[in-house]
Order: structure tokens, then sequence, then C-alpha cells
């Protein structure tokens, strides 16, 4: 398979926030991630990086 995890990048660590992730869809405020079961999670933030052979989301929170 090839979903991947969702991770958001708090200093230096990395905490997930959903598995089996199939779809990022970026949005005005935030990331919507959608997982192989549907469900949804919205995080605000922005796509800090991908890795793809690691199968790794990794998010930036969004600074109040």
């Amino acid at each position: 398979m090839c979903e991947a995890n969702a991770y958001l990048m708090e200093k230096e660590k990395e905490i997930l926030v959903m598995e089996a992730v199939d779809r990022v869809e970026p949005e005005d405020d935030g990331v919507r991630l959608i997982s192989i079961f549907g469900e949804q999670k919205f995080i605000k933030g922005e796509i800090h990086s991908l890795s793809l052979v690691d199968h790794k989301v990794y998010i930036q929170p969004q600074i109040p």
C-alpha cells in the first residue's frame, strides 16, 4: 500500500496525527487529511515536507 502517516512538527518532535493517510488537501487556512477509511481531520497549519520513501507527511502547525 502507498498510504502515509501524518505528523505535526512541534519543536524537535514528530507527533502522529493520522495513520493511513490517502489524501492531503491544502485549504486556505490549513490542511485536510483523509484516511483510506474515510476519516477526516483538519489541521491549522501548512505542509512542512514530505518523505515519500518513508511514507510521512510533516505539517507545521499554525502559530496563534
